[in-house]
């Protein structure tokens, strides 16, 4: 089907149009990119069929980035690619390898930055069957969500020697009676209050949302008080200002209730940054939606994917109000490009996060359950098969079509 034939997603007052033939963008990636595209592709378009039979079809409308883009239009991220994705507001897009030398710091980062997705949004959970270094994996069911676009992220960084390194030295030093090597590289943090917010607010609406027990602001704000310790302080007087009915502080919980929650309460708490590496595998039923500056959250979310099998098995999106773009989570390995082998999971898995953002719960579930229910008949690819006894090893196409017979 053209892309002609398709219709634009808009929103109204805030919420999502979807219509029967939404017009989708879509980036297949570099490296392994095209192999688990292509699979994706595959399952999501057998899903939506089974589901509803043709009354509802997804108009794919490929865009460039990347190797792909580069080599046919001189540019690794064509302007074209981000204003579609304006246009019709949800796209997925595979692994883009990151250009060497100077220019574009990072493909994905761009993407984020010039799209304001502000909102990284990570599901760790755990599907049975799938190799784990955990004695119990099965307790591993959270959200991170991740800050985008400040922290370090923001790239406000100058280099060891440089002119621009020692002036600002200089000035902290001389103005603020500081005493930085003045051989330093030097970066700038920056959080803001807004930018917090919305982070922190679209955690505990999806919280609410999803009737999950609680929201974990992670930080390191003992140490960084003003940066990290007010994304903590933020989200405490957003919660409080905002949802005054829904949330309840973990203060307030044993203070007030003996530490029984009651019954359509969420529950707001904070941890150590380091701390929450420790406990969420320690304790990992402790947590269930996470919020975090955009370090904290880098670093949590594949540490919690590897509690689950690793970065292969954990979709992602990146959103703003509007704009949401699905995405592998893992890098392009190139080694492995065009061989039809690697495991196609974490897109896949991202595909699913897309229909129950469109709407399409229905489509959504016969994806997980099949996928699923592959995996516990040990029909996977390379990566697992090695960790899996008696396992069937599978070709990346191969998984797609065990997932469609499932379906």
């Amino acid at each position: 089907m053209s892309a002609d034939a398709g219709e634009r997603i808009t929103y109204h007052n805030g919420k999502i149009q979807v219509p029967d033939t939404p017009i989708i963008p879509y980036i297949e990636g570099d490296g392994i990119g095209p192999d688990i595209w292509r699979a994706t592709e595959r399952v999501v378009d057998a899903a939506v069929q089974k589901s509803y039979g043709g009354r509802k079809k997804i108009v794919w409308r490929e865009v460039l980035a990347g190797e792909k883009a580069f080599n046919q239009t001189g540019e690794w991220l064509p302007k074209a690619t981000l204003d579609d994705f304006k246009t019709y507001k949800v796209g997925i897009k595979g692994p883009l390898t990151t250009p060497v030398g100077g220019g574009i710091r990072s493909l994905n980062v761009t993407i984020r930055q010039e799209l304001d997705l502000y909102a990284c949004v990570r599901p760790v959970r755990y599907i049975a069957g799938v190799p784990s270094p955990m004695r119990e994996p099965e307790k591993v069911d959270m959200v991170i969500f991740r800050e985008n676009t400040e922290d370090v992220y923001a790239g406000i960084e100058w280099a060891s020697g440089s002119p621009e390194a020692q002036k600002l030295i200089t000035f902290v030093n001389q103005t603020f009676n500081r005493s930085i090597d003045p051989s330093a590289g030097i970066g700038i943090k920056p959080i803001t209050r807004f930018g917090s917010e919305r982070l922190i607010r679209r955690a505990i609406q999806y919280a609410i949302d999803h009737k999950r027990r609680s929201v974990t602001l992670m930080h390191k704000g003992n140490i960084m008080k003003f940066t990290e310790g007010a994304f903590r302080d933020y989200g405490y007087q957003l919660a409080g200002r905002e949802f005054p009915d829904q949330v309840i502080t973990e203060d307030a919980l044993y203070r007030d209730y003996g530490g029984r929650v009651p019954e359509g309460k969420i529950v707001l708490k904070d941890r150590i940054a380091d701390i929450t590496f420790q406990q969420v595998l320690l304790r990992p039923d402790e947590f269930d939606v996470i919020a975090a500056p955009n370090l904290n959250g880098d670093y949590l979310s594949d540490a919690l994917a590897a509690q689950v099998g690793g970065v292969g098995m954990a979709p992602g999106s990146n959103v703003s109000d509007e704009v949401a773009v699905f995405e592998a989570t893992h890098g392009t390995a190139p080694k492995y490009a065009n061989q039809d082998k690697v495991n196609p999971s974490s897109l896949i898995l991202s595909a699913i996060m897309m229909l129950e953002h469109l709407g399409w719960q229905e489509a959504a579930d016969r994806i997980r359950q099949g996928l699923e229910s592959t995996i516990a008949q040990k029909i996977v690819t390379y990566d697992l098969a090695r960790q899996t006894a008696g396992a069937r090893e599978v070709k990346t196409s191969e998984f797609a079509s065990a997932i469609i017979d499932s379906l």
